[in-house]
């Protein structure tokens, strides 16, 4: 039995899906954030190869069973990035038909074939958009110590720098904090301060749940937080709207990310200036996982070769 392989991979974990030939899911796996941008090439093949080898073992499958695979991996728009991991890969699974793209273009597959504008929110922020001729065009993806402005990682920022000038005024944590060093694991703001310069990527993206939490809980920090978080957000999407011009048409806004779904308060933000950006806008959550499309795009590989070949 052949077998295909799709990975999404972020700068917080990387989701794989193990699929057969007609399309049938076999397994599912997870591992650790596999964006080279962020964690190196070396980190991000062994996060790859570590999700792969669990959907394997799962669905007790063999490694040479793999006809093709397709990994959509945040950071790859870059030659420099996408290269070596494609290297990495095609000398693990030797054979198999090899497709390296980024997280973006894998949620915009997911979008349908037709004019789509889709705005992703995980551990960073992006937007990925097409019209009515097929072009695309991206926005974001600059990283976080220029961008990336309303993802987890900027959040999880924001909302420690609020706990910690709270502490500033009354000497005390406030509710907030106490919540966020729960949440890390940590039992001060020094060790929080010493692992944060150590691992930004590791540490900050994580206060985003309680920040989703409390702001559905009505307090204010947190709503403050993620209304911002949300304008930003909704730039990203009307800068493809108006790039692309998409304003006249009807066309579907797609959300994708870790940070939706988490917090109906920041949904609603998010969706309430979304809906701001066109008459024709039709708001939806991407449905099928990333990592899905990515294997199904890996089944389209298989039948490409198999079309070319007779």
């Amino acid at each position: 039995m052949r077998c295909v392989l799709g990975f999404d991979g972020g700068g917080t974990k990387t989701d794989c899906v193990l699929m057969d030939e007609s399309g049938r899911i076999l397994a599912h796996s997870r591992s650790g954030p596999s964006n080279p941008f962020r964690v190196g090439i070396e980190a991000s093949s062994r996060a790859l190869q570590d999700a792969a080898q669990h959907a394997l073992s799962e669905a007790r499958a063999e490694r040479s069973s793999i006809a093709a695979l397709c990994a959509g991996l945040a950071g790859t728009s870059r030659p420099e990035l996408a290269g070596p991991m494609r290297s990495r890969l095609a000398a693990s699974f030797p054979g198999a038909l090899i497709h390296v793209c980024t997280d973006l273009d894998l949620s915009l597959a997911a979008a349908g074939d037709g004019p789509a504008v889709v705005l992703i929110a995980g551990t960073g922020s992006a937007a990925i958009g097409r019209d009515e001729k097929g072009q695309v065009a991206r926005a974001g993806m600059y990283g976080p110590q220029l961008a990336d402005e309303g993802g987890a990682y900027d959040i999880g920022r924001r909302a420690i720098m609020a706990a910690l000038r709270d502490r500033d005024r009354t000497g005390e944590d406030s509710s907030f904090g106490k919540q966020i060093l729960r949440q890390l694991g940590y039992a001060d703001w020094a060790e929080v301060q010493e692992r944060t310069r150590l691992a930004p990527d590791e540490i900050l993206p994580r206060a985003f749940p309680v920040v989703a939490a409390a702001a559905d809980a009505g307090d204010m920090t947190a709503r403050a937080i993620l209304s911002d978080a949300a304008n930003k957000l909704s730039a990203l999407a009307a800068t493809l709207v108006e790039r692309l011009g998409l304003g006249d048409n009807a066309f579907i806004l797609a959300k994708a990310g870790g940070t939706v779904g988490r917090s109906t308060f920041f949904d609603a933000q998010i969706d309430q200036r979304l809906r701001q950006l066109a008459s024709g806008v039709r708001i939806e959550v991407l449905s099928i996982a990333p990592a899905e499309t990515a294997a199904r795009l890996a089944l389209k590989l298989v039948s490409s070769a198999e079309v070319a070949g007779n």
